[in-house]
């Protein structure tokens, strides 16, 4: 790599202030810092040494989505091919899925980092690392058949009401991602909602075979079609209609693992999350006033965004509670709600969407309260050694 690194040391004196492109030395540093570590260090104030900076960290996220992302391409194909009843073999499944896919993330990225970078050239600071993560996320919580120009308005609207609005990477209230997802969910909803989507579009009449239905587990569930929804194992290794990266729920635990392994993702509001999620199911176990609420809780976990939104992006450090009890609620209420919606307004069927969003806005109000608590029980053991 030395080659490339005395490359840019040559050019880079052009992009500096009084050089040929200064105007464009934001777009150059974000290509610099992204292929090497910044060399910059602090020199004032009390700081924080750590030998891993924000992009390697997006890093390790998106390599933890890697296996969701892989296993979508393939279900892309598989998904499709099984609704015309074919089984051309291993590698033409995977070309379909790549050709439905690959397109949806290259859109995403183009889209929203030329929103970044143009922000970055207006404003004269470096670019933001953040939607490294979001435009890998944005793929993955879509079904295979949107309109590209649609991922492409999402992943506009996330960067610009979900980032800039509010200064930036490191500043938003919402999580990019899910917010561009809310976007085509609520302007589009044809086009992330019904059976024909998750299968590349095919309808009856154009091949599909008798018998096979294109709905997702939570539509079933949804429409009270309760015998209908896949097995456990089904479930789990991810052979159902759904979203590119949410379908197969052991690689979304292999990058569980990854992220909590390299101290990225919060296991406590994992683990939280999880725990909310069981017990809305049991209290609705207990009541089963129809047959939604009859639905065993693994089954429930396991259908839907449900484990991806807790893994990938109810951690997220920016839009999630910063507080160590913080984060225990934060989870809980997330797991919570999300069963919650799902099961009272079969509407929105994919209640994770609206529980993280919901709990992004009143996560900075859970800190507070969680902080105020800890000053208030140190005042009160401060009073109580000062009188003895």
């Amino acid at each position: 790599m030395k080659f490339l690194r005395d490359f840019l040391d040559k050019q880079k004196p052009q992009f500096e202030k009084g050089g040929r492109f200064e105007k464009l030395q934001s777009t150059f540093d974000a290509f610099e810092t992204f292929l090497f570590v910044p060399d910059k260090t602090t020199f004032s104030g009390a700081h924080v040494r750590d030998a891993i900076d924000l992009k390697r960290t997006m890093s390790v996220v998106i390599i933890a989505m890697l296996p969701a992302l892989l296993f979508g391409i393939w279900n892309a194909g598989y998904q499709h091919f099984l609704s015309l009843g074919q089984s051309p073999g291993f590698w033409p499944i995977v070309f379909y899925g790549l050709m439905k896919v690959l397109p949806i993330v290259i859109v995403s990225y183009v889209a929203g980092l030329g929103v970044e970078f143009i922000f970055a050239q207006y404003r004269g600071h470096e670019v933001n690392e953040g939607y490294l993560v979001s435009g890998m996320l944005i793929p993955l919580v879509m079904p295979i058949d949107i309109p590209l120009w649609m991922v492409a308005l999402a992943s506009i609207f996330a960067v610009v009401i979900g980032k800039e609005a509010f200064g930036g990477t490191g500043m938003n209230v919402f999580n990019p991602a899910l917010l561009a997802r809310a976007f085509v969910f609520f302007a589009y909803p044809v086009k992330i909602t019904g059976d024909t989507i998750w299968t590349g579009g095919l309808s009856k009449g154009e091949g599909v075979v008798d018998g096979f239905s294109g709905a997702t587990p939570l539509g079933n569930a949804a429409a009270g079609a309760i015998d209908k929804i896949p097995s456990l194992q089904d479930l789990f290794f991810g052979f159902i209609p759904g979203s590119i990266g949410e379908t197969s729920k052991l690689a979304i635990l292999i990058g569980a693992a990854i992220l909590i392994l390299t101290g990225i993702g919060s296991w406590r509001v994992m683990l939280s999350g999880l725990l909310g999620g069981l017990s809305m199911t049991l209290i609705f176990n207990l009541f089963a006033a129809n047959e939604y609420m009859k639905i065993d809780p693994l089954t429930q976990m396991m259908m839907g965004s449900f484990l991806f939104g807790i893994v990938f992006m109810a951690t997220d450090p920016v839009t999630a509670a910063q507080t160590t009890r913080g984060k225990w609620i934060y989870g809980f209420l997330i797991g919570f709600i999300a069963i919650m919606i799902r099961v009272f307004n079969p509407a929105y069927p994919e209640g994770m969407m609206l529980s993280i969003l919901l709990l992004n806005a009143f996560a900075p109000l859970i800190d507070h309260y969680v902080v105020e608590a800890n000053i208030n029980k140190r005042l009160k053991r401060a009073t109580t050694s000062v009188k003895s």
